[in-house]
């Protein structure tokens, strides 16, 4: 009990100094009026199913896989700040085997503002059912929290996996992070700083401080942006209204560029960054930096590929006819680089 006291205490602690460090490289205190304390619900499977299928009408849900050869456990608590609890859902093969499996981290979407882990229950189910372990956590979003929370959070929930690998039958060297829209932005940060103690965070209660790095072995970057400074990123522009990366970073690009920067996978890719996947659809934006992400990769020789659905809407990996297509590529590529 007294360790996690002081653990709890130091996280308080590490964040206020955070805070301030903010308040001095940038000139003035985060903004908080994009806080509102409430879940932002705006961005569910069933509000982008009703607008996706104004132009794209044979767009179907997919609903959830039901099926014996899974199991799952639910509303798992993988973290306690303060007051906020933070929980991870598992699927998994069913039965017992002598084998490890490799392990994917799905991070959804949602502007790093809205959605939530249960718009990727399907696609877990379908990975567990070929033999991965899937794990879709929650995460701070920017209406209670903002940048780096969110990292801090999954950065958590990677070491909560290792701790608890015996249980799920989990091969700690082959954990992959797969995100989609803002969860392929957060996916991407984690592989590129994996083991860059500044991302790491303050740990939570029972957990070593400084924290173990959180190992990434692989990235699959759905149509998520690689950087928010970049020339063909449609993040920043708050002419008609606040965007999410706006209220994420609480500045506004002109105002803390630096931040922006620093948020960007693009600024930290490198020789290790790990086999990277990226699965996009045909919407420029959402995938701002892709091409200059890959070039870096090519320099150190690190694997890496594109998957593109020609004409196909930015929530595409939701919905059925890209769904099953979008599964084959990521059960391809993890069996080449997790041979």
């Amino acid at each position: 009990m007294a360790g996690n006291c002081f653990a709890a205490y130091w996280y308080s602690l590490a964040t206020g100094i955070l805070s301030l460090f903010f308040s001095i490289v940038y000139g003035q205190a985060q903004p908080v009026n994009g806080i509102t304390g409430r879940r932002d619900t705006s961005y569910t499977t069933w509000s982008a199913f009703v607008n996706t299928r104004k132009t794209h009408p044979e767009v179907r849900i997919v609903p959830a896989l039901k099926s014996k050869k899974i199991a799952s456990q639910k509303d798992l608590l993988y973290a306690e700040r303060g007051k906020m609890a933070l929980y991870i859902d598992a699927f998994y093969p069913a039965g017992r085997s002598t084998g490890k499996k490799p392990a994917i981290m799905i991070i959804h979407g949602g502007g790093w503002r809205s959605g939530n882990p249960e718009q990727h229950h399907p696609l877990a189910q379908h990975l567990a059912a070929r033999g991965y372990v899937c794990f879709t956590p929650d995460y701070s979003l920017s209406t209670h929290e903002l940048y780096p929370a969110a990292i801090y959070d999954l950065k958590r929930a990677l070491r909560w996996v290792v701790q608890h690998a015996h249980q799920y039958q989990v091969d700690t060297s082959k954990i992959a992070v797969l995100g989609f829209s803002a969860g392929g932005q957060l996916a991407a940060f984690l592989g590129t700083t994996a083991g860059h103690p500044k991302f790491e965070g303050p740990g939570s209660a029972g957990e070593q401080v400084p924290p173990a790095p959180a190992p990434v072995h692989a990235i699959i970057d759905i149509d998520g942006t690689l950087s928010f400074v970049h020339p063909e990123t449609g993040e920043g522009d708050d002419s008609k209204k606040i965007s999410a990366a706006t209220y994420w970073f609480g500045y506004k690009r002109a105002d803390s560029l630096a931040l922006w920067e620093e948020a960007s996978p693009l600024t930290h890719v490198g020789p290790h960054t790990p086999p990277t996947l990226f699965i996009n659809s045909s919407v420029g934006r959402m995938h701002a930096g892709r091409d200059d992400f890959i070039k870096v990769l090519d320099k150190y020789k690190i694997y890496s590929e594109v998957k593109s659905f020609e004409n196909a809407p930015h929530s595409f990996c939701l919905f059925h006819p890209w769904f099953g297509p979008t599964v084959d590529h990521i059960d391809d590529f993890l069996k080449k680089v997790f041979k």
